[in-house]
């Protein structure tokens, strides 16, 4: 009986720390990206001026371990990392003009993540959207450093405001005149949506239903669609 009230204590104890541990990531990572976020830009400059902040959340994103238990807390999780490690990696070549400036940004170069190794697409395509096939909303919400990309909002994701966070940020680019741009019956929008198509045709339905689905001002009737070419300029403050 001793025994097993000693093992039912040690779990309890270590889910406690897990917990603390993960609370306490989200709270740096919000005071992180409200200190170096302005405008949906970043201050890459700023922070390589003080690599503490950035190194301090480098080691939590390495040491906590997070399983799918929690949907929320898995996918903020992984959100928050994508767009930290894309950070780490501008700020480590800093100064560049563009993330594909540097061989193997997305693909090559691994990040220490959830104690493994791992590459910004393989915490796109394998942590999030494998997980989550339906949830076409990561794409306006993981940010790659480039201006074609949605911007990056001042704050972290947060498990317990995680589905509102995402609504508004797509909402936003579906509906800024920049990023889906109408002339009369001609539509220009980003090859986001060509590259990851799939994701926003499922169950018969268009990618002109998904962005109908959050814009103000629904798309013309017969709209003819095309794709503007992607701006991989650095998303950084002036």
């Amino acid at each position: 009986m001793e025994k097993k009230i000693f093992i039912m204590l040690f779990l309890l104890s270590a889910n406690l720390v897990i917990s603390q541990t993960k609370t306490e990531f989200f709270n740096k990572a919000d005071v992180f990206f409200k200190s170096y976020v302005i405008d949906g830009k970043v201050n890459y400059e700023a922070i390589k001026n003080k690599k503490t902040d950035l190194l301090e959340l480098k080691s939590m994103l390495s040491s906590i371990s997070i399983t799918k238990e929690n949907t929320l807390d898995y996918q903020a999780f992984w959100i928050n990392a994508y767009n930290i490690a894309v950070i780490d990696g501008v700020v480590t070549n800093y100064p560049i003009k563009s993330p594909l400036d540097v061989a193997g940004f997305f693909d090559k170069i691994t990040h220490k993540v959830n104690g493994e190794n791992i590459t910004l697409n393989d915490i796109e395509n394998k942590k999030l959207r494998a997980e989550f096939s339906n949830e076409a909303r990561f794409h306006f919400v993981l940010v790659c450093a480039g201006l074609g990309c949605p911007p990056i909002i001042n704050e972290a994701y947060l498990p317990a405001k995680l589905n509102e966070q995402l609504s508004v940020q797509t909402t936003k680019a579906l509906n800024n005149p920049d990023f889906i741009i109408v002339d009369k019956n001609k539509v220009k929008i980003s090859q986001i949506f060509e590259w990851y198509k799939g994701d926003f045709e499922k169950k018969g339905s268009e990618i002109k239903d998904f962005i109908n689905t959050y814009r103000k001002e629904k798309l013309p009737e017969g709209a003819k669609i095309s794709y503007y070419p992607y701006d991989w300029s650095l998303n950084k403050t002036k």
